[in-house]
């Protein structure tokens, strides 16, 4: 094993031992983002995703989300279940456009009337789910953090980016808060202008997870010279918000 990273070699390991109880019929109660945590840390860089690469590899992706149907999330501690979801979610986003690839936009899959958050096609703990489901009836009502909207992946430019690691129990409040920030703080995304703050439309669809208080949001998590100026001007600020760019996240 010279040369190689005793760490990496011993996580894959214990995933193909896993995948080996789950081809057994095993219902595994933990919860192993290894194989998901290669591809992306190979295929997502900055946010953006090479689709292509990764398609290449998709069989290694059936394979986690083989893992994910087998997991047992009731077994599961609550921010081992939460980081379960949101890596659940976006790993099945990536499937989605892996199976319709090449596509310009997410929302060109699925139909007018249906679209792509409607289809029944992610399995976990054996129960078949739409995104919708995962994102709306789960992850929101259950977990009710305004931060997991900075976290799931809609593959989309505007959508707050994909990192390029899994999330995880030991270190999710940590890796909640530096995506919250980061976006946020992304004058690409966010921006004050004089006495208007123009903010990514997920603060109008979502505006109730945020205590309908946008600006009170900011201010717990900007940063530097955006957070006095909106400390200074907090009466006076009027929201603006930006149009959503819906194409792919690709690279």
């Amino acid at each position: 094993m010279k040369g190689k990273n005793p760490t990496r070699w011993f996580g894959l390991i214990s995933s193909f031992l896993l995948m080996a109880l789950v081809t057994a019929g095993w219902s595994l109660e933990t919860a192993d983002h290894t194989l998901y945590g290669e591809l992306l840390g190979r295929h997502v860089k900055n946010g953006a995703v090479d689709y292509r690469g990764l398609k290449k590899k998709e069989g290694e992706l059936d394979q986690y989300l083989d893992l994910l149907d087998q997991t047992s999330p009731d077994a599961l501690s609550r921010n081992e279940q939460l980081a379960l979801y949101i890596n659940a979610y976006n790993a099945y986003t990536l499937k989605l456009i892996l199976y319709n690839h090449p596509v310009a936009s997410i929302k060109d899959i699925g139909g007018w009337l249906k679209g792509p958050w409607k289809i029944r096609f992610c399995r976990i703990g054996g129960k078949t789910l739409t995104l919708d489901e995962i994102e709306h009836e789960i992850i929101r009502p259950r977990f009710k953090d305004p931060r997991v909207h900075f976290a799931v992946n809609c593959a989309s430019k505007s959508c707050p980016p994909l990192i390029s690691e899994p999330y995880q129990e030991s270190i999710l409040d940590e890796q909640l808060d530096a995506n919250t920030r980061d976006f946020l703080n992304d004058p690409d995304e966010n921006r004050l202008e004089g006495d208007t703050l123009y903010v990514s439309k997920i603060f109008k669809w979502f505006r109730e997870d945020f205590g309908g208080d946008v600006v009170g949001f900011f201010l717990e998590q900007a940063r530097d010279e955006l957070k006095d100026r909106l400390s200074e001007r907090r009466d006076q600020i009027k929201i603006r918000y930006l149009d959503y760019d819906w194409r792919l996240n690709g690279r």
